[in-house]
């Protein structure tokens, strides 16, 4: 038996998937209908597809979000910006 700290920032498995997709078999669970199976297997499948890529949920939703607001983000805003000011040598 191999125990080690570094395996305790491992994420949970559920069989062959991340442990966070099985919270929506409880909502089939609780709700059972044809199009919440549905909903459940696709979420499962981008699961799945996530980890294909080697992401977790969060670092996915993180390069959605940085493929969503594109290559150019600059560090200040214009309208952030202090406008010069001459105090003049009255």
């Amino acid at each position: 038996m191999d125990i080690h700290w570094r395996n305790t920032q491992k994420p949970a498995r559920f069989f062959f998937l991340d442990a966070r997709s099985f919270a929506a078999v409880l909502f089939v669970l609780v709700y059972a209908r044809i199009w919440t199976f549905c909903l459940v297997f696709f979420v499962m499948l981008a699961f799945w597809f996530f980890e294909q890529k080697g992401l977790t949920f969060f670092a996915a939703i993180r390069a959605f979000r940085s493929w969503l607001l594109g290559r150019h983000r600059p560090a200040n805003v214009r309208r952030a910006r202090r406008r010069r000011i001459d105090f003049g040598g009255r």
